[in-house]
């Protein structure tokens, strides 16, 4: 009788469809096609037709043969902004629907191994999961800090500290094990600054919270040296926990960096400049600030001036990513104003749309890092080993910087303040003051960054143990 070879596992990725989604789950696609699983990766249309003109197809394709993209709507107009506050309502239904049907039309329940879904909206995957038989496993692109204060959501409203509305601000919340002298009020996530517990945005996570617990395990961008004290909370929710991060880092090592880019290391939704590249070539090692906000923060003009006078008087030169939609305000005088920007900073800095930063971290030039405090970039940060001074604006971004400045001690917090004398302070002790504490403690973190993904390390073990168990989900 001629034996059968077993049939490869093919896994489902389903991203929520925002930048800093869709790239740490993008890369783990690449790392399991790279094993030889096949792979169906699912964005939303909007995403899809941003993504796929990065990409050059063909050379992907030639690399990852068992590779595919699909997209399905997210309940959204073609043409209407992808605002958190319209797209949370209407993705649920809309994904769990267009999910089921491509499991039925294109025959995918039968030949799915596994569904990984973004842990920000694991009920349409679970759902569907459950109703064909497929394990699920939850991917949350938070921090395991920021994972484990979400759980306790529904408890911060029965203790009476949510909603707040900036309250009492200072006040240390106490009700959330293992954190009772760390958070206080302002370093909650964003979703708790509400004016009532019935608002929808907050009702949704704690929603895909509860979803989240019944898939079979849960994945996170992080690595266990970094966050071992949340990750021991977290397993008594999940009995099994892969810790794979920094997974950029990873990803370098377990894929040959000298081919064709990845796919996730282009930019998704903004082209990167490559020139600013050589502009910090010509810069003295760490001397540069480099200055990001990410795919989804805005701000208004007051603030923008703010930033800039404050970088402008540190006397520090800047590399500083303005994407052409970050300054609120639809009657022109954004562009003015950028454009503006851009003039006066001739000769004390680089503004650009975009730019690759991973590649900008890891630059000699770059001494500082100020940033919104989202996952991706502290995770791309601490194993660059470049301190950061963080201005958190939403989502887990206010747990993030908390831990950055008070527990992991690798640079300063700047929430909910945006005045450019504190700004100037906060570079210059960045850059000066405070930098021979910092980077004494930042050189360890790193370090133990780019051993947790070296063959041997606890990332590079949990990947090969969640590619062997996804694997004997087929026999």
């Amino acid at each position: 009788m001629e034996n059968l070879r077993p049939q490869p596992p093919h896994v489902i990725f389903l991203p929520f469809p925002a930048q800093g989604h869709v790239k740490p789950l993008l890369k783990l696609a690449e790392l399991l096609s790279h094993a030889s699983f096949h792979v169906t990766f699912i964005n939303s249309e909007y995403i899809h037709h941003r993504l796929l003109p990065s990409i050059d197809i063909d050379a992907f394709h030639s690399r990852f043969p068992n590779f595919r993209f699909l997209s399905i709507p997210d309940g959204l107009p073609p043409h209407q902004p992808r605002a958190l506050e319209d797209l949370l309502p209407s993705i649920g239904s809309a994904t769990v629907a267009a999910l089921r049907q491509l499991l039925v039309s294109d025959n995918l329940s039968r030949a799915t191994t596994c569904i990984i879904a973004d842990g920000i909206m694991p009920s349409s995957a679970v759902t569907a999961g459950e109703e064909f038989g497929i394990p699920v496993l939850a991917f949350r692109t938070f921090s395991a800090c920021c994972t484990w204060t979400n759980f306790h959501l529904s408890k911060l409203i029965e203790e009476g500290e949510v909603p707040f509305q900036d309250k009492d601000m200072d006040k240390l919340v106490t009700c959330i094990p293992g954190l009772e002298n760390i958070l206080r009020r302002r370093d909650l996530p964003s979703i708790c600054r509400v004016e009532n517990v019935g608002d929808p945005i907050l009702e949704f996570f704690i929603k895909e919270g509860r979803a989240m617990l019944r898939a079979s395990a849960l994945i996170l961008n992080t690595f266990d040296e970094l966050e071992a004290p949340m990750l021991s909370k977290l397993a008594s929710f999940f009995s099994k926990i892969y810790t794979i991060g920094p997974l950029h880092a990873l990803s370098n090592v377990r894929i040959n960096g000298d081919r064709s880019p990845l796919a996730s290391t282009t930019g998704i939704l903004w082209k990167e400049d490559q020139g600013c590249i050589t502009w910090l070539d010509s810069r003295p090692s760490e001397s540069v600030v480099f200055v990001s906000f990410g795919s989804i923060v805005k701000f208004t003009h007051d603030q923008m001036l703010e930033f800039w006078h404050g970088l402008v008087n540190s006397g520090k030169p800047f590399l500083w990513v303005i994407r052409p939609d970050s300054i609120m305000g639809g009657d022109g005088s954004s562009g003015q104003l950028l454009m503006d920007l851009q003039e006066r900073t001739k000769g004390k800095g680089l503004i650009v749309s975009w730019a690759p930063q991973e590649q900008v971290l890891a630059h000699r030039a770059v001494g500082g890092f100020l940033t919104h405090g989202g996952w991706n970039s502290i995770m791309e940060s601490t194993q660059a080993g470049v301190p950061m001074i963080c201005w958190p604006a939403i989502s887990d971004q206010q747990v993030n910087s908390r831990f950055v400045s008070e527990v992991w001690r690798v640079g300063l917090d700047m929430k909910d303040t945006c005045e450019r004398s504190i700004v100037e302070k906060m570079v210059r002790d960045l850059m000066e003051a405070k930098r021979v504490e910092i980077m004494k403690v930042m050189g360890v973190v790193a370090k133990q960054a780019e051993e947790s993904v070296k063959e041997g390390g606890s990332s590079y073990r949990n990947l090969d143990t969640l590619i062997q168990d996804i694997s004997s989900m087929t026999t």
